[in-house]
């Protein structure tokens, strides 16, 4: 069953999103109006180090009034490649250069209202290059033990699905029977 799309326009704009309203078509030929937001990609980033502790901000989120563990992320600029802005906001955000980034995975953390796509990256190596510039973002930054990563979701404290599905995907690529893409 497709809905398609006969047009969209925008009703609000600035350099961080679209708000736009479309034009649906149902299959049984209805139409409908739907709001939809277009974001700019999202790249993640994160290392794990040879303990298996997985490097974390632990942080603050207004608008659900909610605190919680996360990985680095911010918005990809014009031009800019993902995998060098996951790099970049590791940094920025941590203080910590990661070495070279594998795919972990890329999400559409809500594709019913958003065309957000969030590309996550990490790395086995990291140096500590000083004090993030970024530090007002969270909190504080910690290794946290793999092993706990299960337990920390299912506690709620890892509240973003994107985060906690890459975290648990990292803990069973480290942890778990599979080798290493």
């Amino acid at each position: 069953m497709q809905w398609t799309k006969q047009n969209e326009q925008t009703v609000y704009a600035n350099r961080w999103f679209t708000v736009n309203l479309a034009d649906v078509e149902l299959p049984d030929g209805r139409h409908l109006d739907h709001f939809l937001i277009r974001l700019r990609p999202v790249a993640v980033a994160t290392v794990v180090n040879e303990a298996n502790e997985v490097l974390l901000l632990w942080r603050h989120r207004f608008i659900t009034d909610s605190w919680g563990w996360e990985l680095a992320a911010g918005v990809v600029e014009d031009g800019e490649d993902t995998v060098a802005a996951a790099a970049r906001e590791l940094e920025e955000e941590t203080g910590w250069r990661p070495g070279p980034l594998r795919h972990l995975m890329s999400v559409e953390p809500s594709n019913g209202l958003t065309d957000a796509r969030h590309h996550i990256y990490w790395s086995d190596e990291g140096e500590y290059v000083g004090h993030p510039v970024d530090d007002f973002e969270s909190d504080r930054r910690e290794w946290v033990s793999l092993k706990l990563v299960p337990d920390m979701v299912a506690r709620g404290e890892v509240p973003a699905a994107n985060m906690a599905a890459a975290l648990l995907l990292l803990h069973h690529l480290r942890l778990g029977q599979d080798t290493l893409p």
